[in-house]
């Protein structure tokens, strides 16, 4: 259990928030983000929706998110925003940069004299460079599977069962599934083996994972942020050690299926958000 005191930390890094959709867990970020202080803060890919975005749907508590950030770059957390493939219209402002904020592609830091290589994956992805309309239309059918799951769970709590993620029994039983999962993983590290980076960092495919690797004498760990949709997990760095954090793991959770009944609210009378989004597409 997190006590009120913000945990001081070197580097965070989130990825696959999907702010704009009904199944992101925008209260739950909300609050791990309140319960750290980093002095590194990496957004790594689809962090907003745009594919699906909609001005019939963006929750307060998802406005707070945006809020959140903004609060943590007037402290002090120097911010890096890497585009993915449901927020890739921000690729065209690659390389913006305003006081604590960067938007940028791709990010390679030093990180106690190792090289960190951070990007969101989507460049592997198949789907992505030749069916992107099927892309489209599966994260259209991830997001309405990930809505009935959180209405299977309510019920099942109510009856005394344990939850369960119908999305991940789903992509478990397809062995192309898990074989792209795979896939995924060995060509990251491939290439940052070629690169010489000492780790490499992605997002995308909604799978936390940290494992160190040795291949031709040489020495690797990849590490995948998860997503804040089902796995409700980030990275951190601090004093040379890398960790995998769960919000199961970190909060109590009692909160019942009530996503998202929040009122929508005016992006207007958010003048930072809206000063920085008009910088942006100037």
């Amino acid at each position: 259990m997190i006590s009120n005191n913000r945990r001081k930390i070197e580097l965070v890094c989130i990825s696959d928030v999907h702010l704009g959709t009904f199944g992101c867990k925008a209260k739950e970020l909300n609050r791990y983000l309140k319960s750290i202080d980093p002095e590194i803060l990496i957004l790594n890919g689809d962090i907003i929706d745009i594919w699906q975005f909609s001005k019939n749907y963006w929750p307060n508590s998802h406005m707070k998110i945006l809020q959140r950030v903004l609060k943590m770059m007037g402290k002090g957390t120097k911010v890096y925003y890497l585009t993915g493939n449901h927020d890739e219209m921000l690729r065209k402002f690659t390389d913006f940069k305003i006081d604590n904020f960067e938007l940028c592609n791709k990010l390679v830091l030093e990180l106690d004299q190792q090289k960190a290589w951070f990007f969101h994956g989507d460049v592997f992805d198949i789907t992505m460079k030749h069916s992107k309309w099927l892309a489209k239309l599966g994260a259209i059918g991830y997001d309405t599977l990930i809505l009935l799951n959180a209405f299977v769970n309510w019920i099942s709590v109510k009856f005394g069962k344990e939850k369960l993620s119908i999305s991940k029994q789903i992509k478990n039983g397809f062995k192309q599934a898990l074989k792209f999962i795979a896939d995924f993983e060995q060509t990251a590290i491939d290439i940052a083996l070629e690169k010489e980076y000492n780790y490499v960092i992605c997002g995308h495919i909604h799978q936390p994972q940290i494992r160190t690797v040795e291949k031709d004498g040489k020495t690797i760990t990849y590490l995948n942020s998860g997503d804040w949709i089902e796995n409700l997990s980030a990275l951190e760095y601090h004093e040379k050690n890398w960790k995998l954090v769960h919000y199961n793991e970190l909060f109590e959770t009692d909160h019942e299926w009530t996503d998202e009944v929040d009122a929508a609210v005016d992006m207007n009378q958010f003048t930072d958000i809206q000063m920085l989004y008009q910088t942006i597409i100037k």
